[in-house]
């Protein structure tokens, strides 16, 4: 694969922002294997961002002859209080729950799990010298004002009243990258204020620094978009607000997870934010874009209307039926219902996997849930 076919495949849909492509194409050019890294809180049931959306862009990273690397983020999870704040919890959950729904959604993208490694953040870090003074070299070289800056829009509002431990976080986000050698660190558009902070240590920092070729050089920060919330009331105003309002776990309704049942994704899509004739920030379409048109169809993609409205049309194409839906050729409701059919059957071999071998994992899920 050259290049170019490289290069395409890590910044094609879902990638928002690369920062910068000119250095990625540098990287690739080199012939060096390249790392990745991606990292994820451990507390509820993982949805269609997390699950579609991230994976989906690991599995690109991967025919793209990179290295990717999944981090199970159980002392980040613990710092901001996620499963009742009691780790042994949450690491629990991390190596069974979210370590095995991944590999079920990467298998079913088309990429190979045994060719992810997965990192428990508490195994990284155990009796690691090199680490905690790697965390420490970081905090040397910010600020207090660089990592208020990096924290969310409800951080930054709580003044001086944040809790600590949100200001600890950015610094560890930043030291991860360096200590898992990730040449490309990737995330939701939201985490990209971190991995700016970590190519603006990655020259000064002396643990853990970041190499290719024997070269030190600084990570590619790689960005996917967020999926809006279903339960948007209205369009959000910036890319900043739109982190705020993206799906989330601890929402159930704003978001669909991996193992709804397609009466569920129906029912969930049925109700969302779809505005007619207005493509921005509308989670229906997101929703086809990336359950429907991640690879190049073999088939066309059928929207089915009433026939008063000229019946099925088809489509080869993300770029026809958004440009459809727009000029008033699609109704909200016949772009709901093929949306939810795409997705309930892009979403069919996780479903599997959870009335099979994930189906332990995902009660004790349910119960942690239920309890707390």
């Amino acid at each position: 694969m050259d290049v170019e076919e490289r290069l395409r495949l890590i910044t094609r849909y879902p990638t928002e922002e690369v920062l910068t492509v000119e250095e990625l194409k540098s990287m690739l050019e080199t012939g060096h294997q390249l790392s990745h890294y991606i990292g994820f809180e451990i507390s509820g049931y993982i949805h269609i961002g997390t699950g579609l959306v991230s994976m989906s862009k690991v599995v690109d990273l991967q025919r793209a002859g990179v290295k990717p690397t999944i981090f199970l983020a159980d002392i980040h999870s613990w710092l901001n209080n996620k499963l009742g704040g009691d780790l042994d919890v949450i690491r629990r959950v991390a190596v069974t729950y979210y370590r095995e729904t991944f590999k079920s959604i990467i298998s079913a993208l088309g990429g190979d799990p045994d060719g992810v490694r997965f990192v428990l953040g508490s195994d990284l870090y155990h009796n690691n010298d090199e680490y905690w003074f790697l965390l420490m070299d970081v905090v040397r070289h910010l600020t207090l004002s660089e990592v208020r800056h990096s924290l969310t829009i409800l951080g930054r509002k709580m003044g001086e009243s944040v809790p600590l431990a949100y200001l600890v976080y950015p610094p560890l986000q930043v030291a991860d990258v360096f200590a898992l050698g990730a040449h490309i660190p990737h995330g939701g558009i939201d985490q990209r204020r971190a991995h700016i902070l970590a190519r603006e240590v990655a020259t000064k920092i002396r643990f853990y620094p970041l190499t290719l070729g024997g070269e030190r050089v600084k990570p590619v920060a790689l960005h996917h978009k967020l999926l809006p919330a279903l339960n948007l009331s209205s369009r959000p105003q910036s890319k900043e607000e739109m982190s705020e309002m993206k799906m989330s776990k601890s929402i159930p309704q704003s978001a669909i997870f991996v193992h709804d049942s397609p009466e569920a994704i129906a029912d969930k899509i049925s109700k969302a934010y779809c505005p007619p004739r207005d493509a921005e920030y509308n989670p229906v379409l997101e929703i086809i874009h990336i359950a429907a048109f991640r690879d190049e169809r073999r088939e066309p993609f059928v929207v089915n209307r009433p026939a008063k409205y000229g019946g099925p049309m088809e489509f080869w194409t993300y770029e026809e039926l958004e440009k459809a839906y727009v000029e008033g050729k699609i109704h909200p409701a016949d772009l709901k219902a093929a949306a939810a059919e795409a997705l309930a059957k892009a979403l069919e071999p996780v479903r599997r996997f959870f009335e099979g071998p994930g189906s332990k994992a995902l009660e004790e899920m349910r119960g942690l849930l239920i309890t707390r």
